[in-house]
């Protein structure tokens, strides 16, 4: 796919820069753009012109997440066998395969970073987030949900701050994201762009051999840890509270009830 909609991908000499592109929406993520987003990564991987890739969103928000009205229009009454699939391959592989990407990865955040953006953020290899920016899991109150399809939260949060952040829906800024470690920088919003431009060109100088065994290497220790089992433990789970009579509660609200159930916790 190269007639991109919903996103724009530029090539800016060693870093390819996707950024997610329907601000009137603050960059909700509906379907088309995470096709697009799939398709733009496997492009950047293929390019042996790219060394690192930016995760960007254009105007106020980096995301909030993914496109519910969307989700409750065409897939409200799926079934379970049909909502697996579709959350498998769109949400659950479409992230590891960001995870798995052989070249660093910097997502670039600005304002609200929220539930499938907070995960698919979080597949990248580092965060720059501007001091405005905030990042929330808020799905266990708005749609009975234990968390988001990727449960990266203990690894990237820690486990305590992990169960206060999906137990309460809050958010985190972005400087309680750097002192925990999710973070990699926090910048003025007017530096965001380039500041973020800079890391990744100074990142694109190494041998693209070297980065690519140290990026294995580092996911290498997580897998070895159990990660991807308890990936795939979590999705599973996931699905589960689908069926719950508390989600079909929520779900009988509407998209409108879910989105202030979520804002509760903030």
């Amino acid at each position: 796919m190269n007639n991109y909609q919903n996103i724009t991908y530029e090539q800016i000499g060693p870093v390819v820069r996707i950024t997610q592109n329907r601000p009137e929406r603050r960059n909700a993520q509906d379907e088309r753009m995470l096709d697009e987003l799939d398709a733009a990564f496997a492009a950047a991987e293929r390019d042996e012109a790219c060394r690192v890739v930016i995760l960007a969103g254009a105007g106020d928000h980096f995301s909030a997440g993914h496109d519910i009205k969307e989700g409750m229009s065409k897939r409200a009454n799926a079934t379970v066998e049909e909502r697996f699939a579709f959350e498998e391959e769109k949400y659950f592989r479409y992230s590891l395969r960001i995870f798995d990407l052989s070249k660093p990865t910097i997502a670039q955040v600005q304002g609200a970073c929220v539930a499938g953006a907070f995960m698919v953020a979080n597949m990248c290899d580092l965060i720059v987030a501007s001091e405005d920016a905030y990042f929330a899991d808020p799905v266990l109150h708005s749609f009975a949900s234990p968390a988001v399809e990727v449960l990266f939260h203990p690894y990237a949060l820690g486990l305590r701050l992990a169960k206060d952040v999906l137990f309460t829906g809050r958010r985190i800024d972005a400087r309680e994201g750097l002192s925990v470690g999710m973070v990699s920088r926090v910048v003025p919003r007017i530096e965001l762009e380039a500041q973020t431009l800079a890391l990744a060109e100074h990142i694109a100088e190494a041998s693209p051999f070297a980065l690519k065994l140290a990026k294995r290497s580092l996911n290498r220790v997580l897998d070895l840890q159990g990660f991807r089992e308890a990936l795939s433990a979590h999705f599973d789970t996931h699905q589960l509270a689908h069926a719950s009579s508390a989600a079909r509660t929520l779900l009988e609200g509407g998209a409108d009830s879910r989105i202030a159930a979520g804002k509760a916790g903030d």
